[in-house]
């Protein structure tokens, strides 16, 4: 029989860990109620112990979320854990994540204890998540930098104390596949009660090897792996979930196990996650980018033409790039709008909130004549941004650009409701119109990242800008999308202001 695999989903925790990631409580339920169509078995909603709005945000996942468990971290400390443990009280199924680090450089230098100190603190921790929920899971932090005894050590004690998954995190992305697949064999080999618990790991991608380090792993016994989708994460991004699954699924020749995963979710998620933190995915990305089932080569598209299984190991309907199809226009109406929304699981909360984006919707019917899922998609997430701590909006802009002349952008805004006039000359028409925003705004910051890409194919294609600021240290991604370029720019960078002016601070779980 096909063991199974389990997919326990970060996107929400260290996905949002990568610089200018962070999501408001309402894009983390949307994420969440994607993932849970997705089937992803266990949603790490975030570190209630991070902030007040982390907390509501794990607590808000953990209300509405039914049919996979959620998850929330702590550190292995009192403080952490009953933070966790509260904000999962109305889980339907939930589980409570507490790690401590293990290898020597962490518990010297930043933990300051000894081996006996961090074994002792590792099993109290253990024994008080118990007390708030069965499903605990506990992890060695650096443990592909932690030494085998000490490792066994702790695994043994944590497990005896209640511990139902063990996870197995390469933290920094350091280890290759034959050592990391090896140290999961030694470990269950080697821990006499290593069956009381599932075995997991967590890699991280610094060495471009966090899908194979994972794979290799499950060939020695692991059976879940934590990923997040893309591949988000900070530094160079955790395991991508969707190679995870579909390099699972597509080898079930080799793999003795299989995922419950609704692969024709992926790229409905990929889009979803894509759209609200601004990280774009990269054309040639495996499975989610918009190059990958595409043949350029006349002999590969002469053998694809001829049977598809000569070039395409997978099909693209099978991963839910069949879902970009034209569904809605202009002479649609109301309850085919609603209906469409339902089916792509965007729930709008109020009647009053349906007529605005239905009234949006017409908006853009009249200025693009053919409407794609992901047009939809992205007219409520840009809604959504546009609200968001909405301290500054545009209210209207003027750009004019014209051959050997300096370009120049008027704009109106309202800062706190008073409305706030600007002009500015630039090197060109976007340059021009964050020149005049900043005249307004004046936050100082400094622009690291401006990017743009089409969200459906043609000349009247919604273009999605992400821009990304840099302000003393905190950084923040905003987005905007419109079928003016420019237009789309002024509201990404109107985006990232208010995530600057907002100020949500989060701890680091490792701080």
């Amino acid at each position: 029989m096909t063991d199974s695999l389990i997919i326990f989903d970060t996107t929400l925790r260290d996905g949002e860990q990568s610089p200018g990631a962070s999501m408001t409580r309402e894009e983390k339920i949307r994420i969440a109620r994607q993932l849970e169509m997705l089937r992803v078995d266990v949603i790490e909603a975030g570190f209630p112990a991070a902030s007040n709005g982390d907390f509501e945000a794990v607590r808000a996942v953990a209300g509405i979320i039914k049919d996979s468990i959620v998850c929330g971290l702590a550190r292995a400390n009192e403080k952490d854990i009953i933070r966790a443990g509260d904000a999962l009280r109305g889980a339907n199924a939930g589980r409570i994540h507490t790690f401590l680090a293990t290898s020597p450089i962490h518990m010297e230098k930043k933990l300051r204890m000894s081996p006996d100190q961090v074994l002792e603190q590792a099993v109290k921790a253990v024994k008080l998540a118990r007390s708030y929920r069965d499903d605990v899971e506990f992890s060695p932090e650096d443990a592909g930098r932690s030494e085998v005894d000490f490792l066994c050590r702790v695994l043994e004690a944590v497990i005896a104390a209640g511990a139902t998954t063990v996870n197995i995190p390469d933290t920094v992305g350091y280890t290759v596949p034959e050592q990391f697949g090896g140290l999961i064999r030694t470990l269950r080999e080697r821990i006499p009660n290593s069956d009381k618990a599932v075995w997991s790991v967590h890699c991280h991608n610094d060495l471009g090897l966090a899908v194979a380090n994972s794979l290799a792993a499950v060939m020695h016994g692991a059976r879940q792996v934590e990923c997040t989708i893309n591949g988000l994460g900070e530094r160079a991004g955790n395991a991508s979930l969707e190679e995870v699954v579909m390099a699972v699924r597509t080898r079930q020749d080799f793999f003795p196990c299989d995922t419950r995963i609704d692969a024709t979710q992926i790229v409905p998620a990929s889009k979803l996650v894509s759209g609200i933190t601004g990280f774009p995915v990269q054309p040639n990305k495996a499975i989610v980018g918009a190059n990958a089932f595409a043949h350029e080569s006349g002999i590969h598209q002469d053998g694809v033409i001829k049977s598809r299984e000569t070039y395409e190991i997978m099909r693209a309907e099978d991963v839910g790039w069949s879902a970009n199809k034209l569904v809605l226009g202009k002479l649609s109406g109301r309850n085919a709008f609603k209906k469409r929304l339902a089916e792509l699981n965007i729930q709008i909360d109020s009647e009053e909130a349906m007529n605005a984006a239905f009234a949006r919707f017409k908006t853009l019917a009249d200025r693009k004549s053919e409407i794609f899922d992901e047009d939809l998609q992205m007219l409520i997430t840009d809604e959504a941004a546009a609200h968001d701590n909405e301290h500054y909006r545009l209210l209207s802009m003027m750009v004019h650009s014209e051959t050997g002349e300096t370009p120049t952008a008027r704009v109106v805004m309202a800062e706190e409701g008073d409305e706030k006039r600007a002009e500015s000359p630039g090197s060109g028409p976007v340059d021009a119109i964050f020149k005049a925003i900043e005249s307004i705004a004046g936050s100082g910051a400094e622009l690291q990242l401006f990017s743009v890409n089409s969200i459906t194919s043609g000349t009247d294609a919604q273009g999605e800008v992400t821009v990304r600021l840099q302000k003393e240290g905190r950084i923040v991604n905003g987005a905007g999308a419109d079928v003016d370029i420019v237009v789309a720019s002024a509201k990404a960078y109107i985006n990232a202001l208010n995530k600057l002016h907002a100020k949500l601070e989060r701890a680091h779980p490792q701080v």
